[in-house]
């Protein structure tokens, strides 16, 4: 299928620019290693402020390598010839659920089995024991439908953003090639940027102490 085989070529690219800027780093950067730091910057701060120091810069690598893994495919979609790996529901599945069991397995590192708190609610007494029990469904229906909702928003958002960009440049293909193509790099980086947000979030939700 197309969304593996540009999945794949997308790592291969990846991991070749990073050897050929570990192999030619600069003290003062420039060029594409300027580019890459002010990003790994940007969301290592991001990273640090929502989940705290400690556990952001611990989850950095994977938080960082799902958004620039994500980036680089939704704009490989913008190419012609090729597609947006990530405009397919198998391809974000693959980074959902790996999200969804890291976070859960972050909770129980963090709190322990008292991790269950964050499934009871703020009234945790034998009076409010029908109000646990109620949240503690809610809750894990919540907390397993995030991986569905992160894997659907960015399939639709992807797919919609190619049908769109392809209606537009049937219509106007020499009036508006430079805002098409405008709208198609806002588009890829808002989308990676929102499935990054959401997941750091869940993160932080299940390092912070329950509530």
């Amino acid at each position: 299928p197309h969304n593996v085989s540009h999945a794949f070529l997308v790592s291969i690219l990846l991991i070749v620019a990073s050897l050929v800027i570990r192999g030619s780093l600069r003290l003062v950067p420039k060029g594409f290693q300027n580019f890459m730091e002010m990003l790994v910057e940007q969301i290592l701060k991001l990273a640090e402020d929502t989940i705290g120091h400690k556990w952001g810069r611990q989850l950095f690598p994977f938080i960082c390598t799902i958004f620039i893994f994500i980036l680089f495919c939704n704009l490989m979609g913008l190419i012609p010839g090729f597609t947006a790996a990530t405009a397919n529901v198998n391809t974000n599945a693959a980074m959902a659920i790996p999200v969804f069991l890291l976070y859960q397995y972050y909770g129980f590192k963090v709190h322990g089995v008292h991790y269950i708190n964050h499934f009871l609610g703020p009234i945790r007494s034998l009076a409010g024991l029908p109000l646990m029990i109620l949240m503690f469904f809610i809750e894990i229906i919540g907390h397993f439908v995030r991986p569905l909702t992160l894997t659907v928003r960015l399939f639709g958002n992807m797919t919609g953003k190619h049908i769109l960009l392809l209606v537009l440049a049937i219509i106007a293909p020499w009036v508006i090639p430079t805002v098409i193509l405008g709208l198609g790099v806002l588009v890829s980086v808002v989308q990676a940027l929102v499935f990054t947000l959401l997941s750091i979030c869940y993160f932080a939700g299940a390092v912070e102490e329950a509530h």
